[in-house]
């Protein structure tokens, strides 16, 4: 197998079940003409993430990390009428590129974008009381992706779903004794999600156009 040929099948499958969404389209080339980089969820996954929202009736969804807003809108097309969607992005450009999309796309009333470090936007939402999150989707920094979930935690209804992009690095996140930051973050994640009581939790490799790699998901039992 080869990153061409897995490419190849999610294509196949992206022209049989992902048409193509010219909001969608419009979206990863504002992103690519603003130099943000190409780490957006593959057409495929972000279809995933839509249903599974769907799936369990989300009313109230957070994304720990905005980018252009790919993810973030294939997220709160799913949202029924009044639904909302709290998208946290650490970069002022990205912010920008998220809301100019996010605007293209009819979603600028449903989808609010807060911009700073996510481990301070985040104990800022516990403290506002909002209505508890059906679903999470972290996708930002690595290193810091434990200390987001334990956040996140706090803030998830009991049968709501935290999705946690990235988890298994191009395999490396089996090498205890690895130099990367990305992959040493991961590793304390993983382990956290493993200890955490009041979860259930899995995690599934895959592979496609964004190569190999993984997610985890976990659902909030307590």
């Amino acid at each position: 197998m080869s990153q061409d040929q897995w490419t190849a099948v999610d294509t196949y499958f992206g022209e049989l079940l992902v048409p193509h969404d010219p909001v969608l389209d419009a979206a990863l080339q504002a992103a690519a003409e603003a130099g943000l980089p190409p780490i957006n969820v593959a057409p495929n996954q972000g279809k995933f993430l839509s249903i599974l929202a769907q799936a369990i009736g989300a009313r109230h969804i957070l994304e720990i990390g905005t980018l252009a807003a790919y993810s973030t809108i294939w997220l709160a097309r799913a949202l029924p009428t009044g639904g909302r969607l709290i998208t946290l992005e650490a970069n002022p450009t990205h912010a920008a590129v998220a809301r100019a999309n996010l605007a293209r796309a009819g979603l600028a009333d449903v989808v609010e974008v807060r911009v700073g470090a996510a481990l301070a936007t985040l104990p800022q939402l516990a403290d506002e009381q909002l209505e508890p999150f059906d679903l999470v989707f972290i996708d930002a920094d690595k290193q810091n992706t434990a200390a987001y979930f334990a956040l996140a935690l706090r803030l998830t209804r009991r049968g709501g779903l935290i999705i946690t992009d990235n988890v298994v690095r191009g395999g490396e996140v089996i090498d205890a004794a690895s130099e990367d930051v990305s992959v040493q973050g991961v590793r304390r994640f993983n382990q956290a999600l493993a200890a955490t009581p009041g979860v259930t939790a899995t995690a599934i490799q895959t592979v496609g156009s964004k190569g190999y790699d993984g997610l985890a998901i976990a659902l909030v039992t307590a």
